[in-house]
């Protein structure tokens, strides 16, 4: 069997924008004060936690989809995984909360 090759990195890592960078850059784009735009921000999460757990779906226009689901609980008991019997715990219902980009920002990059 040959060797595998080590994967490249697509892009070198790149720090993630903070909430005051955020605001920073919508305050020079939109011309509003720093303090504005971080209220915006701050509301924007507010309404979309809301609608999450209220509706179950946010979608941002031109950004993202945000959408939760519930997960069923499974039982403990064993399994196979890959040709091997395995023991798994019991573990109970849960909420998953996922974000898709939409096609339009995928069709960007």
């Amino acid at each position: 069997m040959a060797p595998m090759k080590a994967m490249k990195a697509v892009k070198a890592q790149a720090k993630t924008m903070t909430k005051g960078a955020l605001a920073e850059a919508l305050a020079t784009e939109t011309g509003l004060k720093k303090s504005e735009c971080n209220k915006v921000v701050e509301s924007l999460a507010k309404v979309a936690t809301t609608q999450v757990k209220s509706a179950g779906k946010f979608v941002l226009p031109g950004l993202c989809m945000i959408k939760s689901r519930q997960k069923p609980a499974t039982k403990a008991g064993k399994r196979m995984a890959f040709g091997k019997e395995i023991s798994c715990k019991a573990q109970p219902a849960k909420t998953i909360v996922k974000a898709f980009p939409v096609s339009a920002l995928k069709k960007s990059i």
